[in-house]
């Protein structure tokens, strides 16, 4: 059986080729720096010894040399990348209170609002953010605990 790969292109191009204004609250610089660590965890309000992990992880970063295994890597430009964006200025309890631009990117996307409802704990990252993030009563009384990344390094 052949495949049409252009039309497997131009199917998945008018599925998800799409993007989202840009209205972030904030954008790091492009590239990986210091300073664009360094702001992203002030950010972020992480505690001391995060920030130096990830300092220490950008060092040792920038000292590897490009992967020559696997695929090619050699025409990404990491300094034409924004490693951070805050697309809202808190995350919502309830999906009511995510902003309507990104709820449409989900259902864009083919994330059925029941899915999104009803699963035990949901947790809805959108850009660099969690957008959303919700567990079932339920579970929370049997002391469950589900939380995004971020509350997780700070608490």
């Amino acid at each position: 059986m052949a495949v049409d790969i252009l039309s497997l292109r131009e199917d998945y191009h008018e599925k998800y080729g799409f993007h989202d204004p840009e209205n972030y609250v904030f954008k790091a610089k492009k590239g990986l720096s210091r300073e664009v660590v360094e702001e992203i965890s002030w950010l972020k309000g992480e505690p001391d010894w995060m920030r130096q992990f990830r300092l220490k992880a950008l060092e040792y970063f920038l000292k590897r040399p490009m992967p020559t295994w696997g695929g090619d890597l050699s025409g990404i430009n990491f300094d034409e990348i924004y490693y951070y964006v805050r697309p809202t200025e808190k995350k919502g309890r309830s999906w009511d209170e995510v902003p309507e631009y990104i709820k449409r990117t989900f259902d864009r996307l083919g994330i059925p609002e029941a899915e999104r409802k009803f699963l035990a704990g949901v947790s809805a990252q959108y850009e660099s953010e969690v957008v959303y993030h919700s567990i079932r009563e339920d579970l929370k009384k049997k002391g469950v605990i589900f939380c995004d990344t971020d509350t997780a390094v700070r608490e």
